[in-house]
């Protein structure tokens, strides 16, 4: 992983920082890269109960650095299929929704283009009340190509996702929780989004990724298959050491104790 993406673990908790402040956090082919690291790294952290994602400086994410993508790029083709059904740009989006523990992202100033794809990879997504947000790929004559269609269609209207795309228009936090690609708004969107990732972080870990996998499932899947999927979960974590401990913490008013 490189410098621009940084990771500190305390408490089951992963706090994970886009780190190129001076270019609010623009994505150049560095930047790309070390997310794609982040990712892969999480993705083997059976400590890590939860994730805070958000950006040093000014803003949360810029989205591309255009002068340095057409200067280089990251070296991905487009029809490479390098991360499973993803290429390397759509998976540093469609990464955070994939991994097993619970993501959120704690957004500020910007979160445009391919910010606000990433950002919308997240399970939960708290902006502070100045963030602005735009599908911004059509003002430079492209469509959104970083897992943008996949992620949002399980966030906000069909007819909203249109409008917004081929306008390529600014919108603001309160219109962003209107449509769904917000959670909550948050003075301190990271201070809330550590408080909260506390809170799943003392739930029982099987639980709460059984729970992700679940909702991950419901996107596509038909109800046949989530009952079953439901039943399966469910099947797996009854009576183990940790659903057991979960009951025992409740009966006896103190912190459960699990095991990861």
């Amino acid at each position: 992983m490189t410098e621009c993406v940084t990771i500190a673990v305390a408490d089951h908790v992963a706090d994970v920082r886009l780190a190129r402040a001076d270019k609010m956090n623009a994505l150049d082919a560095a930047l790309v890269d070390g997310i794609a690291g982040a990712v892969e790294r999480l993705a083997g952290m059976t400590d890590v109960r939860c994730a805070v994602l958000s950006g040093e400086g000014r803003a949360f994410c810029a989205g591309l650095d255009m002068a340095s993508m057409q200067s280089g790029g990251s070296g991905n083709a487009l029809g490479e299929r390098t991360h499973g059904p993803a290429n390397l740009m759509q998976h540093i989006a469609w990464g955070w929704r994939t991994l097993p523990m619970p993501v959120i992202a704690a957004v500020h100033g910007v979160a445009f283009g391919g910010g606000f794809q990433i950002m919308s990879g997240a399970d939960v997504r708290i902006a502070a009340p100045g963030t602005r947000f735009a599908v911004r790929e059509t003002h430079w004559g492209l469509v959104p190509d970083m897992a943008g269609v996949a992620l949002w269609r399980t966030l906000a209207r069909d007819d909203v996702l249109r409008e917004l795309t081929y306008t390529a228009r600014e919108f603001d936090a309160d219109e962003a929780l209107r449509h769904g690609f917000v959670t909550r708004i948050a003075d301190d969107p990271r201070a809330e989004a550590m408080a909260l990732a506390a809170v799943i972080a003392g739930r029982n870990p099987q639980a709460i990724r059984a729970a992700k996998r679940l909702f991950t499932l419901a996107a596509d899947a038909d109800g046949d298959t989530l009952l079953q999927a439901e039943s399966d979960e469910q099947m797996a974590i009854i009576r183990t050491p940790n659903q057991r401990e979960a009951v025992m913490a409740n009966m006896e008013k103190r912190l459960p104790r699990f095991a990861d």
